[in-house]
This record gives structure tokens, sequence and C-alpha cells, in this order.
């Protein structure tokens, strides 16, 4: 293994968890020894958890919720910086015409985009190393894809290259890919080791790092035991985030996948001690399916991952509809059938 010096912590933990160094041999001898998944178990839990919802004095909450774990994304190849700028007054101000409303997490973008996104930022896009008392980013973050986005087929150095070129320009997080060619095909040391560089790559000259986000693209893993090998592998080698999807593959996120990556998750915290977030991308576009998910959130890994370092929504088009149901709920229009209720 080429593992960079940079990153001693990824390292150890793997070690540590893996009860030897880090080998191919070591890693498929782990990842193949996990248990394996219960597909209809698991299904049924995501059908259990999704027909729970929150009580209606809470829904409110729940609304607000659900914006401040948005990363607001433009990722198509039209877009300009017009656009991007458009996307960073939204996040700014989702709701001109109430100024209660909660500001997103994050916008995401192109890595070519992020100066733009910056700047239109200004005194809203999060100061590095400023955070509240409950350790989220005190402003707005700028996330960039990276590593050959969307398919992840690109040599190392074109993917670390891309990795930093992003951070110089001021992104505060980084979205990878892993090569889903190499995990399929079993080479879990090179996807072990790409992790490992492209966080490494993450570092700043001041010695902080932009957060990384590892993106499994869960639709092409193919079963539940990939989609759990895969997460597990990702935190092992560092990764801050595992997130399901690019958007850019059918399915994207999906509640029986995201409730087992919390699940390994949940499993990894109990192990380490170490928090690791989650972030579904791709596909949830109403209020009635966010809730879901944080019902999801809070009954697997608790309500304190009910936070923007810890839990995010990948989406472009789930803000509207949250607006929408909040204005619904401010003048008393709102109606319970929007939502899967049980108080």
């Amino acid at each position: 293994m080429n593992t960079p010096p940079g990153d001693l912590v990824a390292q150890s933990s793997a070690l540590d968890v893996i009860g030897g160094p880090v080998t191919d041999q070591s890693l498929r001898r782990y990842l193949h020894g996990l248990p394996g998944v219960d597909a209809v178990g698991l299904q049924q839990r995501a059908a259990d958890l999704g027909s729970r919802s929150i009580k209606t004095t809470s829904k409110a909450w729940a609304l607000d919720t659900i914006i401040k774990l948005i990363d607001l994304t433009t990722l198509e190849g039209a877009d300009t910086p017009g656009k991007v700028r458009s996307l960073v007054a939204k996040a700014i101000t989702p709701d001109a015409g109430d100024a209660s409303t909660p500001r997103v997490a994050a916008v995401c973008v192109y890595g070519d985009m992020v100066p733009t996104a910056v700047e239109a930022l200004g005194a809203a896009h999060t100061r590095p190393g400023a955070h509240t008392t409950s350790g989220e980013a005190a402003g707005i973050n700028v996330a960039a894809v990276a590593t050959a986005f969307p398919s992840g087929r690109a040599s190392l150095a074109v993917k670390l290259a891309d990795t930093t070129d992003a951070v110089r320009a001021g992104a505060d997080e980084i979205d990878m890919v892993i090569d889903r060619g190499a995990f399929l095909a079993g080479r879990y040391g090179q996807v072990f080791d790409e992790i490992v560089a492209v966080k490494d790559a993450c570092r700043r000259p001041d010695g902080t790092s932009a957060h990384l986000k590892v993106i499994l693209e869960t639709g092409e893993l193919n079963t539940y035991d990939n989609v759990k090998r895969a997460s597990w592998l990702a935190i092992l080698a560092g990764g801050d985030f595992i997130k399901t999807s690019t958007g850019k593959v059918a399915p994207a996120a999906t509640l029986p996948v995201t409730l087992l990556m919390l699940e390994v998750v949940r499993d990894w915290h109990l192990q380490t001690g170490v928090r690791i977030g989650v972030k579904p991308a791709g596909g949830i576009r109403s209020s009635k399916d966010a809730i879901k998910y944080l019902v999801t959130v809070a009954e697997t890994v608790g309500e304190e991952w009910l936070q923007p370092h810890l839990f995010r929504f990948g989406a472009s088009s789930l803000l509207n509809d949250v607006l929408l149901q909040r204005q619904k709920l401010s003048t008393g229009h709102y109606s319970g059938a929007d939502y899967v209720t049980i108080d």
C-alpha cells in the first residue's frame, strides 16, 4: 500500500479495526467477513421507519431542520457563473418574504465554479475554523465535487489535481467519487489508497482540511452487501462523510440504502467513538420524503446526528417544496395529508 504519510489517523484507525497492516488481502478478508445484509429485513425496517412521523406540533421544526441540512446543488454541464450566483442567493435567502427562514448548510458546485460561489457568498461564507458550539460550520459552506465526478474514471494524479484546485479556490468540502469498477473488481486496496490520498489533498497550508465526503454511487454497487462493504471501506480510509450518490445514476438515494449506511455509521461510532456523517443525494424532492429520512436518522443513530456536520441532503429541488410547505403551515393552509403522520 502507498498510503501518504499525511494521513496517519486513517491508517491507524484502519489498522486497529482490521487488526493488522492494511493490504488488499486484509481489506478483502475484513470486508467479506462482515455479516451479510438481510435484504428483506432491511427493507422492512425502512418501510416501518418511513411510515412514522413527528408530532404535528413539531412539523415547523422539521421543515426548518431540513433546510439547515441541505446542500443546495447545481451540477450541470451548462452551469454558468450567473446560475451559481442565483443558487448562492437562494442559499443565503431561501424565502425573501420570511426573514426567519434558516439558511442551507452548503452550496455544491463543480470545482471551476468554487471561486464564483465563494465570491457570491461573501460574508455569508464559512470562515475557516469558525464553528458554533455544536460543531457545525458558522456560515454556508462551499462543497465541490471532484475526482473526475461523476464517473471517477481518471488517473490518481488527475483526481488529486482536481481536489487540490478546488481546495485552493476556497472549497470547504470535497465530494469525491470512488472508482466503482475497482471496487466491484475487488481491488479494495486501490480504492482505499485513493480515498486516503484525496483526503491528504484536502489539507490546506495552514494545517486545516476541507471535509471529505465519499460518494459510493450505490445505484451501481448492485447489492446491499456491496453497499455495506463500500461504506466500511470509505470510513476505514478516513472519509468524514459517506454519500449515497452523484445524482447522475438511477437509483440514487433510497431509504433502505441510507438506513444501511446509517447502521454502519452507528456501528463505527460504537466501536471507535468517532462520528461519521451521512449524505443521501439525488431523488429526494418532497418534504414528505425528507421527513422520513429525519425519522430514520433519529431512530438509527440518534437526534444528535441531525446537524449539518453529521447529516446532509444533496438536493436541487427539495428546498422549493419545503418552502411551500413552510408557507402553508404559517398561513394555516397546511394539510396533514401532505405528510405521513402519527401523532
